[in-house]
């Protein structure tokens, strides 16, 4: 009994190596697994759903993931989506044609009898006011159908536009900035009443020990995936042994 925990493989048609990499994972780690997560960023852009329609690049490598994601998927693999701050317009269609599930952006789940909250992450840095604006703005449905009403080449401008934006903003923050805020990490813990937090986002990969109402708890950040490797959270449970999370680095090469 297994599931895995991926997020922010940032797939596009300028990183040929993690496309590979990914769809190695999925053919020889996913497979046969109970569930894969997928938590946002899936895509180092998304513009809309109609861009599978095009020839633009990245509708190839879409395409290709569609493809890979409902083979798993078929094989009795659930395959549940959330949005990340880079693809949060992914719709209705990509996710069924991939035969998968999308979640709400913060979602208690039992993870191989592990009660956890999973989410992207980015709604916990709350020191970032400039990101946390533009996030509000941007999931609201009024704001999204005018963007998707657009025509495709303003969007994928616009989505260019956007990209250096952030890097160029998040080039002057300083880092404590744009982490997570402990005391939202706690507070959305307490909520869901859980001890375990499985997030991406940051790009900072690490197993951190906090403590929530008393309780000893963990928040696990997933890394970033780049063109030698990869990283994802792995519950296993066996008869004789408890289901914990592992947080695991591994290379696109020979995934475990």
């Amino acid at each position: 009994m297994r599931t895995l925990l991926v997020a922010d493989m940032h797939l596009s048609s300028d990183t040929p190596e993690i496309n590979q990499g990914f769809y190695r994972y999925l053919e020889h780690t996913a497979k046969g697994a109970d569930a894969l997560y997928i938590l946002g960023d899936l895509f180092d852009a998304w513009i809309g759903d109609d861009l599978l329609d095009t020839p633009h690049p990245l509708a190839a490598v879409a395409r290709e993931v569609i493809i890979r994601l409902r083979q798993l998927s078929s094989e009795g693999t659930t395959v549940h989506f959330l949005h990340g701050n880079r693809d949060f317009l992914i719709g209705e269609r990509f996710i069924s044609e991939c035969q998968a599930s999308l979640l709400p952006e913060s979602q208690e789940v039992e993870l191989q009898g592990v009660p956890a909250v999973i989410l992207h992450g980015d709604s916990l840095c709350t020191k970032d006011d400039a990101y946390m604006a533009f996030r509000e703005q941007s999931r609201s449905p009024e704001w999204q159908a005018q963007i998707l009403s657009l025509p495709l080449e303003q969007r994928v401008e616009l989505a260019k536009s956007l990209r250096m934006q952030s890097g160029d903003a998040n080039a002057s923050k300083a880092d404590a900035i744009m982490d997570v805020t402990h005391e939202e990490v706690v507070a959305l813990m307490e909520r869901f009443g859980v001890t375990t937090m499985i997030h991406g986002h940051t790009h900072r990969p690490k197993v951190h020990d906090l403590t929530v109402e008393d309780v000893p708890a963990k928040r696990f950040v997933l890394g970033d995936w780049d063109s030698q490797h990869g990283w994802d959270v792995i519950i296993e449970s066996t008869p004789d042994r408890h289901a914990m999370p592992v947080l695991r680095q591994f290379a696109l090469n020979s995934p475990p």
